[in-house]
């Protein structure tokens, strides 16, 4: 019999004034709870207690044994309790990295709405569109588009959004709306630069074809950024035109600010990916963020990715 088992043992005894009454409060019989009381006497090697079938009467030594046991199992008590709340509360540092425009638009109120749930947790946000690795960049919780490369992670998609290519109507004006995705090698695209190179490939989608496909189409262009939100910044500014996920243009669609170009031939879509570090188990502050950006974050970007759709 392990101490805290017998703490709690002789800790009922005497909250229950004896053997009998104990044996009945922990489902035994009070031949079993005799028994153990005498175990706990010889391996202390003291009488704990003068009991007879009236009386149940604690010695010196019985009432220090009560007196700590009733400490030690409180702090038992506590230190379980405290334990256990990691399991539903967050804490400690949460270091996350998302793509810029998307953690300045999305993101950013959904950590801050985070971090006042669970007050114990500081929260590091990293904002950038260069393709932000877990293990490689020494972030907690990584959102990225896409798959990660390296298979060890874990990956939970969060949404899926569709590609539009947008402009301003001042860009427009000047430059006309290509007919096709092949008129867009005489406009002035502008493109992302990621891991060391510029995305200068746009991907098309066919639909209605028995297995699906899709073509390439090389575009060119005179700026191309790191950051995704300065493409959006450039597209605003009528600057060119810009491929850009739903969500990050829904709102600028709606006012006129920018137009969608080429509805009838839509893009490849792409999906938003929560990648972690695999651990058993997962710490409570990534498990829980997990769990809340999956609920919280899934869903907002959805309503907004229909919403975009439905005025296409």
């Amino acid at each position: 019999m392990d101490s805290i088992s017998e703490l709690a043992l002789f800790q009922a005894i005497v909250d229950n004034g004896g053997i009998s009454r104990a044996a009945v409060a922990l489902r035994s019989s009070p031949a079993a709870v005799s028994r153990r009381l005498r175990q706990l006497e010889t391996r202390l090697g003291v009488c704990l207690a003068n009991r007879s079938t009236r009386r149940f009467n604690l010695t010196d030594e019985g009432l220090l044994l009560y007196e700590r046991a009733v400490a030690i199992l409180e702090s038992v008590r506590d230190v379980e309790s405290e334990v256990s709340s990691r399991g539903t509360v967050a804490r400690g540092l949460l270091r996350v990295s998302a793509p810029s425009d998307l953690g300045r638009r999305r993101l950013s109120t959904l950590l801050a709405q985070f971090a006042r749930l669970h007050p114990g947790l500081e929260i590091t946000l990293f904002l950038s569109d260069a393709g932000v690795e877990n293990m490689l960049d020494g972030c907690d919780v990584v959102l990225r588009f896409g798959l990660p490369g390296d298979e060890g992670m874990v990956a939970r998609k969060v949404a899926s959004s569709d590609m539009l290519l947008v402009a301003a109507p001042s860009y427009l004006e000047r430059y006309g709306n290509p007919a096709t995705p092949e008129a867009l090698s005489a406009h002035n695209c502008l493109r992302l630069f990621r891991r060391h190179r510029v995305q200068g490939t746009w991907r098309f989608m066919h639909e209605g074809e028995p297995k699906g496909g899709s073509s390439d189409v090389e575009v060119t262009g005179t700026l191309a950024s790191a950051d995704g939100a300065m493409l959006r910044e450039w597209a605003l500014a009528g600057e060119g035109i810009s491929c850009e996920a739903a969500w990050d243009v829904e709102e600028d669609i709606a006012s006129g600010r920018l137009v969608r170009l080429l509805p009838s031939h839509p893009m490849q879509r792409i999906d938003l990916y929560v990648v972690f570090a695999p651990g058993n188990p997962v710490p409570p502050r990534i498990r829980l963020l997990v769990d809340f950006l999956m609920h919280e974050f899934g869903d907002a970007l959805q309503r907004l990715e229909g919403r975009a759709g439905a005025g296409s």
